[in-house]
C-alpha cells in the first residue's frame, strides 16, 4: 500500500486493517448489536406500533419480519469488510467513483447526525428524570427556555459531552465499551417490565388486550408502511456495516456474531417493549411509548434510579457504535487529508444537536411514517446498488489498491464518478419517497401518482437501485483481483 499514502484520497483511518489486526470474534460481534439494539429508540419503535393501534402478536410480528429482511443486505455488504478490511466509504468508491463515494456517504452520514441527535435527547431525557427523583419538583418543574425545562437542556449537553469526550478516545475505546455495557443493558427494561406486570396483575390483562385494528384493511394499512419503518431503523448499517465487519476475524466470525446478534436482541427488546407498553395502557389508560415518561410515573424511586441508569449506559453504547463510527469514516472520507476519525465524530456530534432531534421523535406517527419511510427509502436504494455491484457485477472482485488512487484507475470513471450508480441511487430515490405524505409531507404526497409506492418505500427503492444499476452496468464488468 505504499504508493497510495501520498493520495488524498488515503488517511490511517480509512486504509484497509491489516490481517494480523482484524481481532473481532464472533462475541464481539454479538455484543456490537446486543448494544446497538438495547436502547431507548429501539424500545420506542416497538412500542410505537402499539401506540399506532397494534395488539402484542401484530407488533411483535411486524418487528420480527423488518430484521430478518434487513439481515440480508446487512450480511452481502458486510462480505467486503472483512474480505479487504476497508471501511463503508471506501467500499462505496467501488460502485460510485472515488469522489462520487462522497454522495452516498455524506448521505449516510447526515442520517446518523440526526439518529446521534435522537438518541442523545432520549438519552439526556432520561437523565433529567434520574436526577429530578433525587433533587425534586424544583428541578423537573423548573423555568422553560425554547419549550423545556433548562435543566432538560442541561442534561441533554452534558450527556452529549460525555458521548464526545469516549469518541475522542478512538474505536478500540468503543469496543471496550460495547463489551462491558453489553450484558448489563438489558437490566433497565427488564426492571421496567417486571414493575408494569406486578402493577398490571401479570401478563393476562397485557396478552388479551386487543388491537384497535383488528387484522382487516386497517391493519394492512398500517403494516407496510410500519414494515418499512422497521427495516429503514437498521438500513443505515446495512450499508456501513464493513465499519466493524473490517475488524472481523473472519466471515464465520462476524456472520454467525450477526446472525445470533441482531434478530435475537431485537426481538427481545420489541416483545420487552411490546408487553411493557400494552401493561401501561392496561394501568393508565394509554399507551407511553417513551420508557422514560413511563418510568417517571413509577412509585418505587429506587427502581426508577436503577432501571433509567442502564437505560443511558444503553443509550450511550448504542450511540457511539451505530451512530458515530460510520459519519466519522464518511465525513473523513470526504476530506482525508483534515478530517480523522475523532474530528469526524466532533462534527456528528455538532450536526446532531443542529438537526433539533427532539422534533424527529415528537410523535409516533413522525417518527415511523416520515422519519423512517424517507430515509430508509433512499438508503434503499444505495443499498440495491452496492449488492448488485459486489455480488453480481464484480463478484466480489475488488481492486484494493485502486479504491486510493488519485486521477486514474478501476474507480476513477469520469472524473471520479460513475454517472450510473448516481443514475440509479437517484431513480431507485424518488420512486422509493417521491410520493412521501403525511407529518411534514403534503396529504396526496410530494408526487401524487407516486404516493402508492410510498408504503413500500425500502422494497421500491431497493429493486430500483439493484435493476436500474444492472441494465446500466456498461464497463463496469472489466476488473480482476490485484
Amino acid at each position: 500500500m505504499g504508493p497510495i499514502r501520498d493520495s488524498r484520497f488515503y488517511n490511517p483511518e480509512l486504509a484497509p486493517v491489516p490481517v494480523e489486526q482484524r481481532t473481532w470474534t464472533t462475541y464481539n460481534f454479538f455484543a456490537l448489536w446486543m448494544g446497538m439494539a438495547h436502547n431507548i429508540p429501539s424500545y420506542t419503535l416497538a412500542a410505537s406500533l402499539i401506540a399506532l393501534g397494534m395488539d402484542w402478536v401484530q407488533a411483535f410480528l411486524t418487528i420480527t419480519l423488518g430484521n430478518l429482511i434487513v439481515l440480508v443486505p446487512m450480511l452481502l455488504n458486510s462480505h467486503a469488510g472483512t474480505k479487504y478490511g476497508i471501511p463503508f466509504p471506501v467500499f462505496a468508491r467501488a460502485f460510485y467513483g472515488i469522489r462520487g463515494a462522497n454522495l452516498v456517504a455524506l448521505l449516510r452520514a447526515f442520517i446518523a447526525c440526526a439518529w446521534f441527535g435522537i438518541q442523545t435527547w432520549v438519552g439526556g431525557k432520561a437523565l433529567h428524570v434520574i436526577i429530578g427523583r433525587l433533587a425534586g419538583d424544583g428541578w423537573v418543574k423548573a423555568s422553560e427556555v425554547g419549550g423545556q425545562p433548562w435543566t432538560l437542556w442541561l442534561c441533554f449537553f452534558g450527556f452529549w459531552v460525555v458521548q464526545m469526550l469516549v469518541i475522542w478516545r478512538g474505536m478500540e475505546a468503543i469496543r471496550r465499551f460495547e463489551n462491558w455495557t453489553a450484558p448489563l443493558v438489558s437490566v433497565g427494561f427488564l426492571i421496567l417490565l417486571g414493575y408494569v406486570l406486578v402493577k398490571a396483575g401479570g401478563f393476562g390483562p397485557i396478552l388479551h388486550s386487543d388491537s384497535r385494528l383488528g387484522w382487516g384493511p386497517d391493519f394492512w394499512k398500517v403494516f407496510f408502511p410500519s414494515l418499512m419503518g422497521m427495516i429503514a431503523f437498521w438500513s443505515t448499517l446495512s450499508l456501513n456495516m464493513p465499519d466493524f465487519t473490517r475488524f472481523g476475524g473472519s466471515q464465520k466470525k462476524q456472520v454467525t456474531g450477526q446472525v445470533l446478534g441482531l434478530p435475537t436482541t431485537m426481538s427481545f427488546i420489541a416483545i420487552v417493549a411490546i408487553l411493557t407498553t400494552s401493561g401501561a395502557q392496561a394501568l393508565y389508560g394509554e399507551a407511553i411509548w417513551d420508557p422514560a415518561d413511563l418510568a417517571s410515573r413509577f412509585d418505587n424511586t429506587l427502581l426508577v434510579l436503577i432501571a433509567l441508569l442502564s437505560l443511558v449506559l444503553a443509550t450511550i453504547s448504542a450511540n457511539l457504535a451505530a451512530n458515530v463510527v460510520s459519519p466519522s469514516y464518511d465525513f473523513s472520507n470526504a476530506f482525508p487529508r483534515r478530517i480523522t476519525f475523532a474530528v469526524g465524530g466532533l462534527i456528528t456530534g455538532v450536526v446532531g444537536v443542529l438537526i433539533q432531534p427532539w422534533r424527529l421523535i415528537s410523535d409516533p406517527g413522525i417518527y415511523i411514517f416520515a422519519w423512517l419511510g424517507f430515509y430508509g427509502g433512499l438508503l434503499a436504494s444505495v443499498a440495491g446498488v452496492f449488492v448488485a455491484g459486489y455480488w453480481v457485477i464484480k463478484k466480489t472482485r475488488l481492486h484494493l489498491r485502486d479504491l486510493y488512487l488519485d486521477g486514474h484507475g478501476a474507480y476513477w470513471f469520469n472524473g471520479g464518478w460513475n454517472w450510473r450508480a448516481v443514475v440509479a441511487t437517484l431513480v431507485g430515490g424518488v420512486l422509493a419517497v417521491g410520493g412521501a405524505y403525511g407529518g411534514p409531507f403534503p396529504a396526496g404526497g410530494l408526487i401524487p401518482f407516486l404516493k402508492p409506492l410510498y408504503d413500500y418505500n425500502w422494497v421500491v427503492g431497493f429493486a430500483a437501485g439493484f435493476l436500474v444499476f444492472l441494465a446500466l452496468k456498461d464497463n463496469t464488468t472489466k476488473e480482476t483481483t490485484r
